[in-house]
């Protein structure tokens, strides 16, 4: 019988059925840092960057026990530790902290080499072998992104304080999505975000309870409270469900690179929200980062090594 093979339309809808969730997941991460923004307004960075973790764990338990899903083995909570220290603690919290001084553009500027980022922890995590023009795409997508966000109005000067939170944030970030990311293959997309929330509820409702109790929030407006609740219900929950499901379905070198796209998206958002002024320079830098995110997510892996016929040798 004729060995079965996946077709190469079958590998296309498998592997735009991997861009399609990743960019849902994007477009939801996009509103992270000018809701954060918002929220710190009034907001302690600890209660934002916990409690929203806190508020989704507990919503994830509940979904949890509703679909009485089983508990993870021995192993996958482990790995589930480490997609909790990078997405649930990590991320949340350097960068709440690094907004209260730094603006959204330029958080937008450092987040932009998260692409890059996570398609290096995924192939030293997964073993995944990009053909050389792959990283030639992320690397001028990734140059590219930081540049517009520079040029719009990021100002990337002498590293800080908060440069140095945001980078913090951007390894914690990529070591979170491509362990997350692996892990969904086994546990599902929405299953491995949740896990990983409960995980962390104990450290983040201490750490909750510790910044309401010095720092209550006595004159948060509900705007402040709206982006709290967007970041804990979507950023922190319901966007890793379509993230997860992208990168699980992978290739996931290739889906990590829409968030090429986030950064423009950050600042189209922060236009909107904050009231920055769009330019022209925000239609050609969008294009820009777009067309090299395109180029880079149709990059295929190399194909497999074609087996000669049994008993043959292959061709010199």
């Amino acid at each position: 019988m004729p060995s079965r093979r996946p077709s190469a339309s079958r590998t296309g809808t498998l592997l735009s059925g991997g861009l399609v969730w990743g960019f849902l997941g994007v477009l939801a991460f996009s509103f992270t840092l000018p809701f954060t923004r918002i929220a710190v307004e009034e907001l302690e960075p600890l209660l934002i960057g916990a409690g929203r973790g806190l508020v989704a764990g507990l919503v994830a338990a509940t979904v949890l026990l509703i679909t009485r899903q089983p508990l993870p083995s021995r192993r996958q909570t482990m790995r589930l530790l480490v997609v909790a220290a990078g997405i649930v603690l990590g991320f949340p919290v350097l960068t709440s902290l690094a907004l209260t001084t730094a603006s959204a553009n330029h958080g937008a500027v450092v987040i932009g080499v998260l692409p890059a980022a996570t398609a290096t922890a995924a192939v030293l995590r997964t073993g995944e072998r990009p053909a050389p023009r792959f990283w030639v795409f992320a690397a001028l997508g990734a140059v590219v992104g930081v540049g517009f966000a520079v040029l719009h109005g990021g100002e990337l000067y002498g590293l800080n304080w908060s440069d140095l939170l945001l980078l913090g944030a951007v390894v914690a970030a990529a070591a979170g999505y491509a362990e997350g990311g692996l892990l969904s293959r086994e546990l599902g997309s929405w299953q491995t975000i949740s896990w990983a929330l409960v995980l962390c509820t104990p450290v983040t409702a201490a750490l909750t309870v510790g910044s309401l109790v010095t720092a209550p929030p006595v004159e948060a407006q509900p705007v402040h409270w709206a982006g709290f609740a967007y970041l804990a219900l979507i950023s922190m929950y319901l966007g890793f469900f379509a993230w997860y499901r992208g990168l699980a379905v992978g290739p996931m070198a290739q889906v990590s690179q829409i968030q090429l796209v986030q950064p423009v998206m950050t600042l189209v958002w922060a236009a909107l929200l904050l009231g920055e002024h769009i330019t022209w320079l925000t239609a050609a830098g969008a294009i820009a980062v777009v067309v090299c995110a395109a180029l880079a997510v149709r990059t295929r892996l190399p194909p497999p090594s074609r087996r000669p016929p049994s008993g043959r040798p292959g061709p010199p």
